[in-house]
């Protein structure tokens, strides 16, 4: 298989290889899936030619992304996404629950939906400020 990208699409293509094989393998430890790190490795070797040889380094006999291409904001792409998952899982949860174990139906859908939509802004205001647990249960 032959793919032709200009050079600005490469970066880009290095930067969604490197967020899915995070995505796919940053929670393992030992058990990673080796074959995204093969193909990450695969994609990242075409920096050499590509005159980006700072972007990728030598691990192990592999190659990898670089600390220059891990903290060169990518990161922050990830993190945001993180934050803003979190927050809509946390929502969705806290609407939930505030049904009684009610389960999801045509007519307590718009109700969930409010629901969740007033806790995003309460998020949106003041994150997890105002959460609290109360852990003498």
């Amino acid at each position: 298989m032959k793919i032709e990208l200009t050079k600005q699409q490469f970066r880009y293509l290095l930067d969604l290889v490197y967020i899915g094989n995070w995505v796919l393998n940053s929670t393992r430890d030992k058990d990673r899936i080796k074959e995204y790190d093969q193909v990450e490795a695969l994609v990242f070797s075409h920096c050499l030619q590509q005159k980006m040889s700072k972007l990728v380094e030598l691990y192990q006999g592999e190659l990898i992304p670089s600390r220059a291409f891990a903290e060169g904001g990518i990161h922050d792409a990830i993190e945001q996404y993180e934050d803003i998952v979190f927050y809509e899982i946390l929502a969705e949860e806290m609407a939930l629950r505030d049904m009684d174990g009610e389960p999801l139906t045509r007519e307590n859908y718009t109700a969930l939906m409010e629901r969740i939509e007033t806790y995003l802004s309460e998020f949106d205001r003041h994150g997890t400020d105002h959460i609290s647990v109360d852990l003498d249960e």
